[in-house]
């Protein structure tokens, strides 16, 4: 790639995420420092992911989804930037019909229309996204309370949001948005123009799950080491089917469970949560 092409790519890529998570990884980083400066210790705080943004329910309402909306229009940006005048307009996102469902492509780039006849793909990407959901989910659970208990991480809020008629829907909707903005921006787009500028395979998995571990720093040590590690088993999936639907339903698994089910789980097991 001509040096002037290289350098418009690190400009480019530079900006997306100053637009997205490299800025909420720069927040999370000053978060943690000021916990930590704090005289209260670390696993008696509390991080809570989702509260309410108004008293009065229809302006919370309104705050929540324009919250959604505002952090899709990143997804936006790199779906346009990344958008192909042919079929599948978003291969290079990992998104689209492939050409061979038999096959497995080792990256996105060699996506095209897929052939008929041969089945529903999504099918089984969906199915692996229940894989990747349970690979990550329960481990990560337990690693959670473990490092709650040696004193590395906050408790994590998942919802302050009071309980009404659209709560649930509101919480699943900042689900999909979490799950498409990080799956499609941390992974598919980062792995897309790295590969461009020259990056190894193992070299952009790492960066990718360094970076989505940064932005969850607020949480505690616990979450950064958490979240890369989850990068890096996301990271080799997309290496390996080069596929971002897989990793979006298992992100929007993880949330939907974690969103909605911690009212639940609060209420049948207060001492985990204390």
């Amino acid at each position: 790639m001509p040096l002037p092409q290289r350098a418009r790519l690190r400009w480019e890529l530079a900006i997306v995420l100053a637009l997205s998570f490299g800025y909420a990884g720069a927040r999370a980083i000053i978060t943690i420092l000021e916990r930590l400066a704090q005289d209260t210790a670390l696993e008696n705080q509390t991080a809570t992911i989702h509260r309410p943004l108004s008293s009065q329910q229809y302006f919370d309402l309104a705050y929540q989804l324009l919250g959604i909306i505002g952090g899709l229009a990143p997804v936006a940006l790199v779906v346009f930037l990344l958008w192909r005048t042919q079929r599948p307009h978003l291969g290079d996102l990992g998104l689209g019909a492939r050409r061979d469902a038999g096959t497995r492509p080792a990256d996105p780039s060699s996506f095209a229309p897929m052939r008929s006849g041969r089945g529903w793909p999504w099918l089984s990407e969906t199915g692996n996204g229940f894989v990747l959901a349970a690979v990550i989910g329960i481990p990560g659970l337990g690693f959670y309370l473990f490092a709650k208990w040696i004193g590395i991480n906050t408790t994590v809020v998942p919802t302050t949001l009071d309980a009404f008629w659209w709560t649930v829907p509101v919480l699943i909707l900042q689900a999909l948005r979490a799950a498409l903005s990080e799956e499609l921006i941390v992974v598919a787009y980062l792995f897309d123009r790295l590969k461009r500028l020259g990056v190894g395979p193992w070299a952009t998995i790492i960066a990718s799950a360094l970076l989505r571990g940064s932005y969850h720093l607020y949480q505690g040590f616990g979450g950064f080491i958490g979240n890369v590690v989850m990068g890096v088993v996301f990271g080799w999936a997309y290496q390996r089917w080069g596929r971002a639907l897989p990793l979006i339903v298992a992100h929007l698994l993880l949330d939907i469970v974690s969103f909605v089910g911690y009212p639940l789980a609060l209420a049948l097991w207060p001492s985990l949560f204390g």
